[in-house]
C-alpha cells in the first residue's frame, strides 16, 4: 500500500480520531467539574503532595492550578488536541505535528503505566470520580495506541523525533520542580523533593524518562512494521 493510500484510508477511518478526542476530552471535563466543586474531599494525608486547598470558592484557584499541574491531566489535553486534529485533517504532515503526535502517545502510555504501577494501589477513588480516572487512566490511554496502531497515520515517527518529544515532558518536570520550591507540594510521589530529596527524585526521573525513550522507539517500531506490511500487501 502506498503512503497515498495510507494516508487515504486514515482519511477513511477519521471517525477514530474523533472517538479517541471526544473520550479524551469527556475524561478532562469530568475531571475538571470535580475539581472544581470541591465534589469529594481530599484523603491526601502528605502535606508535601497536592490537595491541601481551602475548601469551597477560597480554594479554587489553589484546585485548578493543581489540576493543570498533573502529567495526567498534561497527557491528557495533548491527546484530545492531537486527536481532534486528526479528526478534522487526518494528512498532517508537519515537524511540530510530527512531534505532538508521538508525544502524545508516550504521554499517554506512561500516564497508564505509572498509575497502574504505582499509583492504583493507593488511590482512594469515589462516587464519579470512578469515571474521570477510568477515562483518563485506563480507556484513553488504551484507545489512543489502538488507533495509532489501527490507523496511524504512519510514517510521522524519526528518530530525531523521539528525543524532540522529550522536550514537553522535562518542561512539566522543571515546571513541577519550580512551583513546588515555591509552594514546598509536588503533583506525584516520585517528584516530592521536599520528602526525598532531589537526588531520589532525579534517579526516579532518570527511570521515567528511560521507559519515555523505550516506548518512542517502540512506537517507531510499530509504524515502520505496520508501514512495511501495508506496502507488501
Amino acid at each position: 500500500m502506498s503512503a497515498h493510500s495510507a494516508s487515504h484510508s486514515s482519511s477513511q477511518h477519521r471517525w477514530l480520531f474523533g472517538a479517541n478526542a471526544s473520550l479524551a476530552w469527556l475524561g478532562l471535563s469530568v475531571s475538571l467539574l470535580l475539581t472544581i466543586l470541591n465534589t469529594y474531599p481530599v484523603t491526601n494525608t502528605i502535606p508535601t503532595i497536592y490537595g491541601f486547598n481551602e475548601a469551597g470558592s477560597a480554594g479554587l484557584v489553589g484546585r485548578v492550578l493543581d489540576f493543570f499541574s498533573y502529567f495526567t491531566i498534561l497527557s491528557n489535553i495533548v491527546v484530545a488536541v492531537v486527536a481532534t486534529m486528526l479528526w478534522r485533517y487526518p494528512n498532517r504532515q508537519s515537524g511540530i505535528f510530527r512531534v505532538l503526535r508521538l508525544d502524545s502517545l508516550i504521554m499517554i502510555s506512561v500516564t497508564g503505566l505509572v498509575f497502574v504501577i504505582l499509583l492504583a494501589p493507593k488511590a482512594d477513588i469515589q462516587g464519579w470520580a470512578h469515571v474521570s480516572n477510568t477515562l483518563n487512566h485506563y480507556i484513553t490511554p488504551v484507545l489512543t495506541v489502538l488507533v495509532f496502531m489501527l490507523i496511524g497515520p504512519r510514517g510521522l515517527i524519526r528518530v530525531r523525533t523521539i528525543f524532540l518529544a522529550l522536550i514537553l515532558p522535562l518542561a512539566w518536570v522543571a515546571y513541577s520542580l519550580a512551583r513546588g520550591a515555591v509552594i514546598d507540594a509536588y503533583p506525584y510521589g516520585f517528584l516530592d523533593a521536599a520528602r526525598y530529596g532531589y537526588g531520589t527524585v532525579m534517579i526516579n526521573l532518570i527511570g521515567i524518562v528511560g521507559i519515555g525513550i523505550l516506548l518512542g522507539f517502540v512506537f517507531f517500531g510499530i509504524d515502520r512494521l505496520i508501514s512495511k506490511r501495508a506496502l507488501h500487501s
